[in-house]
């Protein structure tokens, strides 16, 4: 059986991230599934999914690699073409990647102790946003 359900948040931009681990929880109840795996899968090019430990420090650690890895202010043809500025989100979106799938047993995310789901805004500014989220199971 597949159960289909579309998860939308206000996000901060610049790397925000937002542990939504108890949404896919309740999501995963509300399915009716017992056994199975969950894709979550970010819509939009400037956005990512990944696990990490959830906690403030940590948090901003990854969040100041980022910054090392692909900086805010680093040029790219992607800006100077549309002028957006935010050719940066893009590539750091593309190195975390779109979507995540977990397996669930006996209707639990199969996570580590300190192993959150969340979700990343790399784009300049706020926004809406929304992801999609399909579990697979029995």
């Amino acid at each position: 059986m597949v159960y289909s359900a579309t998860l939308r948040l206000v996000t901060k931009g610049l790397s925000d991230i937002v542990d939504i681990t108890s949404r896919i929880k309740t999501m995963l109840c509300s399915s009716g599934l017992r056994n199975g795996i969950v894709t979550i899968s970010a819509i939009g090019s400037t956005a990512s999914v990944t696990t990490i430990e959830y906690e403030p420090a940590l948090v901003e650690d990854f969040r100041q690699k980022l910054e090392q890895l692909v900086s805010v202010s680093e040029k790219s043809r992607h800006s100077e073409t549309w002028g957006d500025d935010n050719g940066f989100s893009h590539m750091r979106a593309s190195l975390i990647g779109p979507s995540l799938t977990i397996p669930f047993s006996e209707t639990a995310l199969v996570l580590g102790t300190w192993q959150q789901i969340v979700f990343i805004d790399h784009d300049n500014r706020p926004r809406n946003r929304e992801i999609f989220v399909q579990f697979l199971g029995e």
